[in-house]
């Protein structure tokens, strides 16, 4: 299995990442025309991973969807942080903070519309680690 440790910057407001051309790209490298799978994991209480359309609204659909769900008030037990920080350790309940996927001949195997993103409601954290984990089939 090869692994990496990709850290990802997503500022001081809510994120939806896309990772799909940084996956891209190591998978060029490490699975060289091979079949498997990758499995996608970050190591935090706060973020997720989402298989879903970006850059036509979708990611501002799914920060408003969380808004809506999830609010950034002082209804969370979980009270530390800037205002509303519990939902952030809510949220990977709903975006869970993993992903497998086939990977087909060295290529992330996605769907026309679909790309590999980090969500990340946490804005007292300005830098995530998304760990990229290839099994050869």
């Amino acid at each position: 299995m090869q692994t990496v440790v990709v850290d990802v910057r997503t500022g001081s407001r809510e994120r939806v990442h896309d990772l799909t051309p940084e996956v891209a790209q190591w998978l060029s490298e490490v699975a060289a025309g091979q079949d498997g799978l990758l499995h996608v994991f970050v190591p935090h209480a706060t973020a997720g991973v989402a298989v879903l359309e970006l850059g036509s609204g979708s990611d501002d659909d799914l920060l408003a969807a969380l808004a809506e769900l999830l609010p950034a008030d002082d209804r969370w037990g979980h009270a530390h942080g800037s205002r509303g920080h519990g939902r952030s350790h809510v949220m990977p309940a709903l975006v869970p903070p993993y992903a497998s996927l086939p990977v087909i001949s060295g290529r992330l195997a996605l769907g026309t519309w679909q790309s590999l993103a980090l969500v990340d409601l946490n804005v007292d954290n300005a830098v995530r680690q998304v760990r990229l984990s290839f099994l050869p089939g």
